[in-house]
């Protein structure tokens, strides 16, 4: 078996298994290691995304909205059920097989590709060799050219609340229910809680989201995140702000999660807690002495605008580097350095990279929010439309939220896009691209968008922005 290659990535997951598809697509020898082990012990590439992140959660986000417009929506529809019911055991199967079938998918695009897949762990030593530890413990001594690390993130612990795995879980443990507990407590409000909390509020949990700050969804638009608050409540999640946590115990009658707000100390008792406080990268065991590679304060590799290590030919991208831990940053990171090995033009354009909670409503935003701009000293206008406005969304009983841009006052470049309503991840790939070219609002106004489509609204609310809307009246 060769023990040399041009290019090693180790992890195996949204920014590695790209970076290396795309270095072998750039006629590079290319090996793959991934260590990620399944609870039944099985190996599996993909990484944290496709096996207890991104892919799982979103099928079992699809199967309890089903329930919930089954419950809530289908009679405004004039479709009649009785007796609906829930089988939270095919819903979990149905998700494995989805998973199996991603990361499956993974080896055969590497079989295509030409990649060189190895199951086991990665440690790099200096001079870009890497240790290779195999599932049945036998090391090889790997050479490469180029080394990029692509270790991705674990769950980040939160002091006295220890995991046992059963009624204190992680973001993983979470997706992995085999029952609708009747009491859940998520600890954190930011995207993976919202996500989880809102799975198994749907299916009957009487949720209850402890969040430490005191402002909801602070990354988001204001106007967004309350608008976004204002419906999460409404569907009986209950979010409590200012809630620090300051222990969990597991006793007869539950887990009694204590924690202290401005009314001062209080206790909930749950059957069941998740703890989603945020991710943190995930480098154990990966740097050997001497190799250059530099972590700082926060445990990220120290990379460059290109992703650069401190050590000659040695890259880093996705979680384990700075910048936002999303799987789309990451995967573009990774064809970017792939393509730069390569002699190839590369880049990353960290200014329009969206976010999306897949929530419903969902939410999703790229570029600047209205705060950040004018914090920034730019002089902006806003345009808002609301989805109670749109033909499209009416008939599909979604005209809950709305689209809003913000662009600069004088330059009319858009600065920023935000949305909360039906399919906004999908609809701020347009904001995406429009950033991508400098696009002004105008540019927004003059696209023809099909009638009648949700993608109306950011055309709507391109023309607000200049007070030219067709469909809500300009003020």
């Amino acid at each position: 078996m060769n023990d040399s290659f041009d290019v090693i990535v180790i992890g195996g997951g949204p920014a590695g298994y790209p970076a290396a598809i795309r270095a072998a697509q750039n006629k590079l020898t290319v090996a793959c290691i991934d260590g990620w082990k399944n609870r039944d012990g099985s190996s599996a590439f993909g990484g944290s995304c496709l096996n207890a992140g991104c892919i799982p959660s979103k099928a079992l986000l699809e199967s309890s909205e089903l329930l919930h417009r089954a419950q809530h929506e289908f009679a405004a529809h004039g479709v009649q059920l009785d007796g609906i019911g829930f089988d939270v055991t095919r819903m979990q199967q149905r998700k494995a097989a989805i998973v199996k079938g991603m990361t499956g998918g993974i080896l055969a695009l590497f079989k295509a590709a030409g990649v060189t897949p190895l199951a086991g762990h990665g440690r790099l030593l200096p001079g870009r060799k890497v240790e290779f530890t195999g599932a049945d413990g036998t090391k090889r001594t790997l050479q490469a050219k180029h080394v990029v690390l692509a270790s991705g993130s674990e769950p980040m612990p939160l002091r006295g609340v220890d995991f046992d795995g059963k009624a204190i879980v992680d973001s993983w443990g979470a997706l992995e229910f085999e029952a609708v507990p009747k009491r859940l407590c998520v600890i954190g409000a930011g995207v993976i809680g919202l996500e989880l909390g809102s799975v198994w509020r749907r299916l009957g949990a009487e949720t209850v989201v402890l969040e430490a700050l005191e402002q909801f969804l602070p990354m988001a638009d204001s106007v967004v995140a309350k608008e976004a608050q204002r419906h999460f409540r409404k569907q009986g999640l209950d979010i409590r702000l200012g809630a620090k946590v300051a222990g969990a115990k597991t006793g007869k009658s539950g887990v009694e999660v204590r924690y202290a707000d401005k009314s001062g100390e209080q206790v909930v008792v749950v059957d069941r807690v998740v703890v989603a406080i945020g991710r943190r990268p995930y480098t154990q065991d990966l740097l050997a002495e001497g190799t250059g590679v530099v972590l700082d304060a926060r445990g990220f590799i120290q990379v460059d605008d290109h992703c650069r290590t401190g050590a000659g030919n040695v890259w880093a991208i996705g979680d384990c580097v700075r910048g936002p831990m999303l799987a789309h940053k990451g995967k573009e990171e990774g064809i970017a350095v792939a393509d730069l090995i390569a002699g190839q033009y590369g880049h990353v354009n960290y200014k329009a990279i969206p976010s999306v909670i897949y929530t419903a409503p969902e939410i999703a935003w790229v570029g600047q929010t209205e705060e950040q701009a004018r914090a920034a000293g730019r002089t902006v206008k806003t345009g808002s439309f609301p989805f109670a406005a749109s033909g499209r969304a009416r008939a599909m009983e979604a005209g809950a939220g709305f689209c809003k841009v913000v662009a600069d006052a004088g330059s009319d470049e858009i600065l920023g896009v935000h949305i909360i309503g039906p399919m906004a991840g999908e609809l701020i790939a347009e904001a995406v691209l429009a950033m991508e070219y400098s696009a002004s609002s105008e540019d927004l106004q003059r696209t023809i968008h099909a009638h009648p489509t949700l993608s109306e609204a950011l055309h709507e609310a391109a023309l607000a922005a200049d007070r030219r809307a067709i469909d809500i009246p300009n003020r």
